[in-house]
């Protein structure tokens, strides 16, 4: 908001900002869960696959679900404007 943009600007440079972040940390414990389940067998294997699901669980709801639900709420709202 410092930078001029109005409150919806502002929440969509910030997810467009942290995307790659949370891609990032997704996609590195995603591959060792890949690793885990081609070395492991039995318990590791099943512990691989619910990292696997939970993780893309998580990047879903933490990504998409929350940009839908914030941007339902403020993002077109312009009583919650901050001017600085």
């Amino acid at each position: 908001m410092r930078e001029g943009r109005n409150f919806s600007q502002a929440i969509e440079r910030g997810f467009d900002s942290a995307f790659s972040s949370i891609f990032d940390a997704n996609l590195t414990t995603m591959i060792v869960a890949i690793a885990l389940y081609a070395i492991g067998n039995g318990p590791i294997q099943g512990f691989a696959i619910t990292l696997g699901l939970g993780l893309l669980t998580s990047l879903f709801t933490g990504v998409f679900a929350s940009r839908i639900i914030i941007n339902y709420l403020w993002g077109r709202d312009t009583s919650h404007e901050v001017k600085l």
